[in-house]
């Protein structure tokens, strides 16, 4: 279905923005910034010149001669080398001024993009839960892309009108006030008009981009669910979404375009007005004021109109921006939204270290690889440092959750779980169980109870130490562009290729691996689209078995295969869980039989438990299940 669209607004605060991106682009570059506004005062200082220079010229130059039988052009050739020379420095300060700026827009856009990356890398995943994946990405293209206009083009024209305008005004007031009342008069009305188109422009492009984010969306929505959507014969209803979608963002396009395209001519035919204006306002008072010896000559009006010509061009130039200024400061804000979001916060004190044990069992802290692990644990009383050989020891006691405050999803959850011992969880859709598990890891925390790993409460652990200890094996498993071998190796980046081919035997993934074109140098796309659900699966295993991890949580691994793979799988995974602490949760219950522990969920609470034969002899819910009496959600 078509997502549901918010109304468009433009930048909440378009003053506060513009601060914050002059900040970024020139907080660190004063001296850049400083020659930026030099070679603007020079571009903008020879644009009066050449009004004036009109002026200068047929007073001082075209009059003197008029009549004259024999004139002298030597003054007249001096006057043009001179103006050319000035011409030529503009254009080269221009040209200057141009790709000083491309240079600093590029950069900065650089940061922007890496700040941003980083700060996604930082969230936490509540952040990846609340917004679709779709606007996260409009903020790297689409946001990025208008920012980029703003910085390498608008920004440099904007402030050099407003130089080039400050001097021009200077230059009007010099030649006439009564002339200068009259632009002032036509840019009375020229704000006044361009304001109200650019109020409304605002809205519509801020529209116009949040309607591309839920475009962008939708398309990478239906690009990762084709397979389901040609099974269901449902690409007529997607087309009828996209179209849907589609004409919301043609209509948003179209009147922010349209009121983008008319600020143009009324600028422009406001200019021309002023221009006629001006052309009889200087005959009327060359008239009243006795002619051309009155002391107002025609090269003044001559300047003057160019002065004022050159002020309407700059006018017209600051308002053909403002629809791009204030898209990209729209544009701007939806970036600093993520940049301003709160970063995944970590307490945590105590850390993952290597050690070896020594034979009565004491551990010394190791710079080299090990295999061995503990929890190096300082004391803020200032007692000794304490390591605590790292085994899989998990207690929960009276644990309470819930996602939005207010709304409980799990109750009073204890148990614990032996280091070598699997528990597994069973329960309908929503009943707490891959909950569990994200409280494991801390994606999310508790509201109340406790959670300890091997004696210490997961609060104190640091948040990366405590998910390296942790193997997880999801049902939806995630490849990444690159090489088999590198895939494996996400799961430790410091593997050897050794190492690497090991964690695949030990997976069953060995042998389908050396069947590919390139064996463990095969390059993988778009979530490893060549191989099959359960290949993908064992290469999943593969990358947990080499992280070593002394944890595993398995959600679903094998509700996705035929049953011939889930025998290679399951064989594999019996493997990697030998000695480990394991959380099971699935569909399938003759997978969890062998289970030390098997909870059963609903609501969030925990309604039964102990192991297969125990909770068989009950003949409560599990043996319903299992018996088909009653069937999973």
């Amino acid at each position: 279905m078509p997502r549901q669209q918010r109304g468009g607004t433009p930048a909440k605060n378009p003053v506060k923005a513009m601060k914050r991106v002059l900040s970024i682009v020139f907080g660190k570059r004063k001296a850049q910034f400083a020659f930026i506004v030099l070679c603007i005062i020079i571009v903008a200082f020879s644009t009066v010149y050449y009004s004036n220079f009109l002026g200068k010229f047929i007073d001082g130059y075209v009059t003197p001669i008029i009549g004259v039988k024999d004139p002298d052009f030597a003054p007249i050739i001096r006057a043009l080398f001179q103006f050319a020379l000035i011409v030529s420095v503009s254009v080269a300060f221009s040209y200057v001024l141009q790709r000083t700026m491309v240079g600093i827009s590029q950069k900065t856009l650089y940061d922007i993009r890496m700040d941003m990356f980083r700060k996604l890398e930082s969230l936490p995943i509540s952040y990846f839960d609340r917004n679709p994946h779709g606007t996260i990405m409009s903020r790297f293209s689409n946001d990025t892309d208008t920012l980029n206009q703003l910085i390498s083009n608008s920004l440099v024209q904007l402030m050099q009108a407003g130089i080039t305008l400050l001097m021009l005004v200077v230059a009007m007031l010099m030649n006439s006030l009564l002339m200068s009342a009259v632009v002032a008069v036509f840019v009375f009305i020229t704000i006044k008009a361009t304001g109200s188109i650019s109020k409304r422009s605002g809205r519509q492009f801020s529209i116009q981009q949040e309607t591309l984010a839920s475009v962008n969306g939708y398309i990478e929505e239906m690009m990762n669910g084709q397979r389901v959507i040609k099974v269901f014969c449902h690409e007529e209803k997607s087309k009828e979404d996209f179209e849907k979608l589609d004409m919301e963002l043609f209509r948003s396009m179209s009147k922010a375009n349209t009121l983008a395209n008319i600020m143009g001519p009324v600028t422009m035919n406001l200019g021309n007005l002023q221009y006629v204006a001006l052309v009889i306002a200087g005959a009327l008072f060359v008239m009243l004021t006795g002619g051309w010896s009155a002391g107002y000559t025609l090269g003044a009006l001559a300047a003057f109109l160019q002065l004022s010509r050159a002020f309407s061009n700059n006018v017209n130039q600051m308002s053909q921006q403002m629809n791009t200024v204030l898209l990209a400061l729209a544009g701007a804000e939806r970036i600093f939204e993520i940049l301003d979001e709160k970063s995944e916060t970590d307490d945590g004190y105590v850390t993952l270290v290597n050690v070896t044990e020594g034979p009565d069992g004491s551990v010394t802290e190791s710079s080299a690889h090990t295999g061995h692990w503990a929890w190096k644990h300082p004391h803020k009383d200032g007692s000794p440092v304490t390591y605590t050989p790292l085994r899989g020891d998990i207690v929960m006691i009276d644990v309470d959750f819930g996602y939005v405050p207010g709304k409980t999803v799990l109750h009073d959850i204890s148990l614990y779980a032996k280091p070598g011992q699997k528990i597994a969880f069973v329960g309908s859709t929503g009943a707490g169980k891959t909950t569990i598990t994200n409280l494991l890891n801390r994606f999310y925390d508790i509201q109340d109870g406790k959670i300890r790993f091997d004696g210490i409460n997961i609060n104190k652990i640091r948040k990366a130490d405590l998910r390296h200890s942790l193997g997880m094996i999801l049902q939806d498993t995630n490849l990444f562009t690159g090489t088999i071998r590198e895939n494996i190796r996400f799961g430790r980046l410091d593997a050897t290729d050794e190492e690497v081919e090991a964690a695949a035997r030990l997976a069953n993934a060995h042998d389908f691996i050396m069947m590919m074109p390139d064996g463990y140098d095969t390059m993988l796309t778009n979530n490893g689209e060549s191989l099959s659900q359960g290949q993908r699966q064992l290469l999943s295993i593969a990358r947990a078995a080499v992280a070593d991890p002394p944890v595993l949580v398995m959600d679903e691994a094998t509700s996705s295969i035929d049953t011939y793979t889930e025998a290679l799988v399951q064989d594999g995974m019996d493997k990697l869980m030998e000695n480990r602490t394991v959380f099971v949760i699935a569909h399938r219950l003759s997978t969890v039989r062998n289970s030390n522990a098997i909870m059963v969920l609903d609501h969030g609470h925990i309604i039964e438990r102990g192991d297969h034969d125990q909770l068989i002899a009950q003949k409560g819910v599990y043996y319903r299940l299992y018996t088909g009496a009653v069937e999973l959600d």
